[in-house]
């Protein structure tokens, strides 16, 4: 086995236990126009994976938003929906902190 075959089942477990070390905050801010946002952060994931997750979430809760520099802001205040997502997705209630 040459370590390419390996790199698949490695990355995953990575990417797993970043899962769960993870220490997610989801807030909500007032943006322009006195419009609440949910914004969560401390996401340890690659853009690819993190902007899937970002469509995913949209797409659950029936709202607009977008992911930049590793933040994703949803258009809305979700922050209880929101965790409820993430600890489906195999994130630790314990790691999420509401603000």
């Amino acid at each position: 086995m040459s370590s390419s075959d390996e790199e698949p089942g490695f990355d995953d477990i990575v990417a797993e236990l970043d899962r769960e070390e993870a220490r997610v905050k989801v807030r909500m801010e007032m943006r322009r126009f006195r419009k609440p946002t949910t914004v969560i952060e401390g996401l340890k994931m690659n853009e690819k994976d993190l902007q899937e997750l970002g469509t995913k979430m949209k797409k659950m809760l029936a709202t607009g938003g977008t992911v930049k520099d590793g933040i994703v802001l949803l258009q809305g205040d979700h922050r209880d929906r929101v965790v409820e997502i993430l600890v489906k997705r195999g994130f630790s209630e314990s790691s999420i902190e509401v603000i």
